[in-house]
C-alpha cells in the first residue's frame, strides 16, 4: 500500500514539474506551471504532517 501511495504521489510530482518546465514563454514571465508545483509539494509536506500526528501508529 505505501508502494503504491508512493508511486502515486511520485507521479503526480513528475507530472507537475514536466508542466512548470514546459512553460516556457516569450513576454512577461509565467508563473502557473511551477505554482503547481509549490503547491503539490506544500500539500505533500501537509498531509505527511497529518498523516505523522494523527494515523501513525507507535
Amino acid at each position: 500500500m505505501n508502494k503504491l501511495i508512493v508511486g502515486v504521489l511520485g507521479g503526480v510530482g513528475v507530472l507537475q514539474a514536466a508542466n512548470a518546465f514546459a512553460n516556457v514563454s516569450e513576454g512577461p514571465p509565467d508563473y502557473s506551471g511551477i505554482t503547481g508545483l509549490y503547491y503539490t509539494l506544500i500539500a505533500l509536506i501537509l498531509g505527511f504532517g497529518v498523516y505523522d500526528t494523527f494515523f501513525k501508529k507507535s
